[in-house]
C-alpha cells in the first residue's frame, strides 16, 4: 500500500519539525517536504505534487489564501487541509471556497490532525470539532443574534465594513464624507445593536458571523 505524501508549509520551525516527526512516525504518512517560504511552497508543490498539503494561514509576505490560490493551479490533484490559529467559521468557510478540503486549528490534538488528513485523502471535506462547536452555538443563538443585525442602517454596515478593514475613525470619516463625530455615534449604535462592549468584541463578532 503507498503512502500518503505530505508536505508541511508553516513559517514556524518548531511547528514544521514537530509535525514531520510526528508525522513520520505513521507508517501510512511520508513527508516529502517542509517549507517555511511561501513562494517555495508553491514551486514544490508543482513539482513533487504531494497529495496532502498542511498550510499555515497566518503567513508573509504571501498568505495562505494567496498560496492555496496558486497550488490550486499548479497541483490541482494535491488536497489541502488549511492549520489556523483562527476557531471563527469565516476562516474556514472561506478557504473552503478558494478550494481547500479541511480546516483544523493549532489547537486541535494530534489525532485530530490524523483523521483529518485520512479523510481528505479519501476525498471527504474536514472541519475540526472546535469549528463545529462554534457554528453549532451560532446556530443555536441564531434567532437571537438576528434582531440585532436586522437593526443595522446601510450606513452602519458600511462603518463595519470599513472597521474590519483597519481603518481609524479619522479615516472612516474622510471616506464615507461625514464628521468625525457622526463616526463615532455610529459606532457606538453599532455596539449598542449588537450588544458587544469594545471594537475588539465587535472585530470578533464580525469575523465569527461573517458578517
Amino acid at each position: 500500500m503507498s503512502r500518503i505524501s505530505i508536505m508541511i508549509v508553516d513559517d514556524h520551525t518548531l511547528i514544521r519539525e514537530t509535525w514531520s516527526f510526528l508525522l513520520g512516525r505513521n507508517e501510512g504518512f511520508e513527508v516529502i517536504a517542509e517549507v517555511g517560504d511561501g513562494q517555495q511552497a508553491i514551486e514544490i508543490a508543482r513539482d513533487k505534487r504531494p497529495n496532502i498539503i498542511l498550510l499555515d494561514i497566518n503567513m508573509s509576505p504571501l498568505n495562505g489564501f494567496d498560496i492555496l490560490k496558486m497550488i490550486r493551479k499548479l497541483s490541482p490533484g494535491s488536497k489541502v487541509i488549511a492549520v489556523s490559529m483562527h476557531s471563527q467559521p469565516s476562516y474556514a468557510k472561506k478557504m473552503l471556497r478558494l478550494g481547500a478540503r479541511g480546516y483544523v486549528t493549532k489547537n486541535s490534538p494530534r489525532q485530530e490532525m490524523l483523521d483529518a488528513i485520512k479523510e481528505v485523502y479519501d476525498g471527504h471535506i474536514y472541519i475540526c470539532q472546535e469549528v463545529k462547536n462554534i457554528i453549532s452555538v451560532q446556530m443555536l443563538g441564531e434567532d437571537e443574534n438576528l434582531p440585532g443585525l436586522n437593526q443595522l442602517s446601510e450606513r452602519e454596515i458600511e462603518v463595519i465594513n470599513l472597521i474590519r478593514d483597519g481603518l481609524s475613525s479619522k479615516e472612516i470619516a474622510a471616506k464615507l464624507n461625514i464628521a468625525i463625530k457622526t463616526v463615532e455615534v455610529h459606532r457606538h449604535n453599532i455596539l449598542k445593536k449588537l450588544k458587544v462592549k469594545n471594537t475588539a468584541s465587535l472585530i470578533n463578532y464580525i469575523n465569527a458571523s461573517g458578517l
